[in-house]
């Protein structure tokens, strides 16, 4: 189980891996940038494929995305380059906001990767600003309502239904610098739930639109997390990769 297969992209060897991207590469559209330029992928499950080649031409990094429903707004504090491609990036932010361009007035702060990082230009810093946040599951747990999940816990410290840790942020003592992760703990409440079916594989995955912390996000996993279909009312509860995508045109220098 990998990010790639919680958007049905499951992928057994480099040589499918391969296989995989010239399909989507042959499907996707192109956005230019002076760093390279991206090739995106999308379907109608909502799966996207980000290729990334450089300014030779040579291709330098895949990064999955789900293109979900979920809206929520965050306060955008710096920029943040990774090191793995010249097309990579992220975001420092912080979560839901009471003031505008404020960002400690939010709940907490996050990281989310951004499959089209490079094409947004010199923003400007702090920015508040809608999002989709999408949640690629590293390892999930179901629970059928909020009452199980209550029962499921062990020890004296307890998680609320509705909670988001950002656990990336740990290790770079909050720092928005390379070494800050787009990961988060998170429990919340599922809204809406449906398998969906990937256009380019035929394989399945479980998309679920859940209402935590700090607002809305698009969860998605595969289905060998579960043994029983999430349904609307439950509680899920896990580990997970973060991206998002600005849902208007930002604020530049």
């Amino acid at each position: 189980m990998s990010n790639l297969s919680a958007i049905g992209f499951d992928i057994d060897s480099e040589e499918e891996f391969y296989i995989l991207a010239k399909k989507a590469y042959a499907k996707a559209s192109s956005i230019k940038t002076d760093k390279g330029t991206y090739f995106q992928y999308s379907d109608s499950s909502g799966a996207e494929l980000w290729i990334q080649s450089n300014t030779k031409h040579e291709l330098i990094g895949v990064n999955p995305y789900y293109k979900g429903i979920s809206k929520r707004t965050v306060c955008l504090t710096a920029n943040i380059d990774r090191e793995i491609s010249a097309l990579d990036g992220a975001f420092h932010s912080w979560a839901a906001p009471t003031e505008s361009g404020n960002p400690e007035s939010g709940a907490y702060p996050f990281v989310f990767d951004v499959p089209n990082h490079k094409s947004l230009g010199s923003i400007k810093f702090p920015q508040s600003i809608e999002i989709q946040l999408s949640a690629f599951a590293q390892d999930i747990d179901y629970y059928e309502n909020e009452k199980a999940f209550e029962q499921g816990q062990e020890g004296e410290q307890k998680w609320a239904a509705q909670s988001f840790v950002p656990s990336g942020l740990f290790n770079s003592n909050e720092n928005p610098d390379a070494s800050a992760g787009a990961v988060g703990l998170i429990s919340g409440t599922i809204k809406e739930s449906e398998k969906k079916r990937n256009d380019l594989t035929g394989q399945e995955f479980q998309w679920m639109l859940v209402d935590t912390l700090g607002g809305e996000i698009d969860v998605v996993a595969d289905l060998e997390f579960f043994s029983t279909d999430p349904q609307v009312g439950g509680v899920v509860q896990g580990q997970f990769w973060l991206t998002g995508q600005l849902l208007k045109l930002p604020e530049l220098v």
